[in-house]
């Protein structure tokens, strides 16, 4: 592992010489090493009336979405966003009209 150097750079997570072309090259493409993440945030609650989360949707039903945003902006709304049409679908959804299984 070299060492940082006063013809050192920081770039992008790695240290590369700024003059040192064959060295920029192997640290472009050599993994990141160990230590250098993010620090976490210390003392600092996580919001509690929200939480992420991920689903797969047909590419079809991706599109329908997109395209439900499209309008919304269109109609002046901004700041509409597809998880609030994904959270208006939920309030609106009626169970009794969902089809059985088979």
């Amino acid at each position: 592992m070299r060492t940082l150097t006063s013809n050192s750079r920081e770039t992008g997570g790695h240290l590369g010489s700024l003059f040192d072309n064959e060295a920029a090259v192997d640290e472009f493409f050599s993994p990141p090493t160990r230590g250098r993440s993010l620090p976490k945030l210390k003392g600092r609650e996580r919001p509690t009336h929200y939480r992420g989360v991920s689903v797969t949707l047909y590419s079809a039903d991706v599109e329908r979405l997109e395209a439900l945003l499209r309008v919304l902006k269109e109609r002046g709304h901004t700041r509409a966003n597809k998880s609030m049409i994904i959270r208006e679908a939920l309030r609106q959804i009626d169970l009794d009209l969902i089809p059985p299984q088979r």
